[in-house]
């Protein structure tokens, strides 16, 4: 998971934040894209297992990786014990937070407290603010025959 560090390491000073440029670090990183190209750029890549994508919406950017995932069952669409995998995405989480915050990012962190919304999204979350983006580290699954995943998102709005 230390790919994920690298790159928001990469981008963390990047002004403005665009896709094109996000797209070069993850080129200039070794991160092998997907083949979507977008709005001029491409946003999907992939790097030992994780995965990356950059999203342009309302005049605003977003930085998605997924760093773990677990898929519901193929024959049933649903997870037999989902209170055992949120568990175990919490553990991949917690595991995962102490690269962040030992990194060279730390020095920009600054905890920032979730909204209601977030507790909506998150099914566990840490959330910082990154020289004035938002940088969310959490268990999600979207809806329940979709996969947990453990994501880090790098957001921000005009």
């Amino acid at each position: 998971m230390a790919e994920v560090v690298e790159l928001l390491e990469g981008i963390r000073s990047l002004s403005p934040l665009t896709g094109e440029g996000v797209a070069a670090q993850f080129e200039a990183q070794g991160w092998e894209a997907e083949g979507r190209p977008k709005n001029g750029f491409e946003t999907s890549w992939r790097k030992n297992g994780i995965l990356g994508w950059i999203h342009l919406y309302s005049g605003g950017i977003r930085v998605e990786f997924t760093v773990w995932m677990r898929d519901v069952d193929e024959d049933t669409g649903y997870f037999e014990d989902l209170e055992a995998v949120y568990a175990e995405g919490e553990r991949v989480l917690a595991d995962f937070l102490p690269e962040i915050e030992s990194s060279a990012l730390s020095a920009h962190l600054v905890d920032v407290e979730g909204t209601a919304e977030d507790t909506d999204e998150y099914i566990a979350f840490r959330k910082w603010s990154l020289n004035g983006r938002t940088l969310v580290a959490g268990v999600v699954q979207q809806d329940t025959d979709l996969p947990v995943q453990v994501v880090v998102v790098l957001e921000e709005q005009p």
